[in-house]
């Protein structure tokens, strides 16, 4: 009769020390890291499309698959207790409110902010820098 207690048969060439975790094929790990780098070049390639404000929601659609890769596959959550996978959704989603909450916000204050130079200091940049990086029209 085995139990999880005693090592195994093939658990002895670890000095003695039981097979802790999940081992996950080589191939798995390779195809994840795959999407991952595939999954970059998507970012890049959004970063150069000007889709308007759609651009920062697709960015964090995509991070927000990658870290879904990055946990299920390498922090071995797709294997693990049912509660840890629970506990990593709900923390998702509570970053996803928040972020929510500060993009409302940000939007809510958008009256506040500045919308150029005073109109003296914007006479002397058009007359005396015409290429300054601070202009507004």
């Amino acid at each position: 009769m085995h139990s999880d207690a005693t090592p195994s048969s093939h658990d002895s060439h670890a000095e003695g020390h039981p097979l802790v975790g999940h081992l996950v094929p080589v191939s798995t790990l390779l195809l994840t890291g795959g999407a991952l780098v595939a999954l970059t070049v998507m970012t890049i390639a959004v970063h150069y499309v000007d889709l308007g404000e759609a651009n920062i929601y697709i960015a964090l659609v995509i991070a927000g698959i990658k870290a879904t890769l990055v946990c299920l596959f390498f922090m071995h959550l797709r294997w693990d207790r049912p509660f840890n996978l629970l506990v990593l959704v709900a923390a998702m989603l509570f970053v996803v409110l928040m972020m929510s909450f500060s993009m409302m916000d940000v939007d809510a204050n958008s009256y506040a902010f500045d919308k150029g130079n005073p109109k003296t200091v914007q006479t002397y940049l058009d007359q005396n820098a015409k290429f300054a990086p601070i202009t507004s029209k």
